[in-house]
């Protein structure tokens, strides 16, 4: 399975959306021992003082492609899922500053908390609203007509790189505004279409 990622991908304004578009794609990846599914996570004090949470919509591919075309990419999606990028920012900023890899700052046990799947069918793919709240105070919420690259984009990108195979995991980006930091005893909630999807504390 591999766990990828796409950064900097909502806007807060529709009328960004044109200019967004131009700019590089930049992918990262997480190893399967990120995944922490429907459960509490814990927070990671050993390696951080500083985790930034970011709900993202998770796709999940269902069958193999290489070099996909834009208008075949979304029968590759075969689940939808709700989860959270946790990013240790005093590591991240380590690695940017050494110039090394982010493995550590993306990639540490319990960075990718995640709900149960859901069939792909049940959505609107240009129109899938989504919120995090912590502690029943809302912090992001977005609706997948904001991004600067939809799911076929992404699909399209990552492909021509790599081989996408069944079970394949991409996290597809954050709301523009809301990240923030989490600490220990937080309680997260996620929804799609305001469905509780995923439910858990920090311990």
């Amino acid at each position: 399975m591999k766990i990828l990622g796409i950064g900097s991908n909502y806007v807060s304004d529709l009328k960004e959306l044109e200019e967004k578009r131009k700019a590089k794609k930049f992918i990262f990846s997480k190893p399967e021992s990120s995944l922490a599914v429907n459960c509490d996570v814990l927070y990671p004090s050993n390696i951080t003082n500083e985790l930034i949470y970011e709900i993202e919509l998770v796709i999940k591919i269902g069958k193999e492609g290489k070099n996909i075309t834009k208008e075949t990419a979304n029968s590759y999606i075969s689940e939808i899922a709700v989860g959270i990028d946790y990013t240790a920012t005093d590591l991240l900023n380590d690695a940017r500053e050494t110039k090394h890899p982010w493995d550590f700052a993306k990639g540490f046990d319990g960075a990718a908390p995640i709900s149960s799947f859901k069939p792909v069918s049940n959505y609107n793919l240009d129109d899938i609203n989504f919120d995090l709240k912590i502690n029943g105070e809302e912090k992001q919420k977005s609706n997948t007509a904001y991004m600067i690259n939809d799911f076929a984009d992404i699909i399209v990108f990552i492909s021509n790189y790599m081989t996408l195979q069944p079970g394949d995991l991409i996290f597809t980006g954050t709301p523009a505004l809301g990240k923030g930091e989490v600490f220990k005893g937080d309680h997260l909630q996620c929804s799609i279409e305001g469905e509780l999807l995923l439910d858990f504390k920090m311990i």
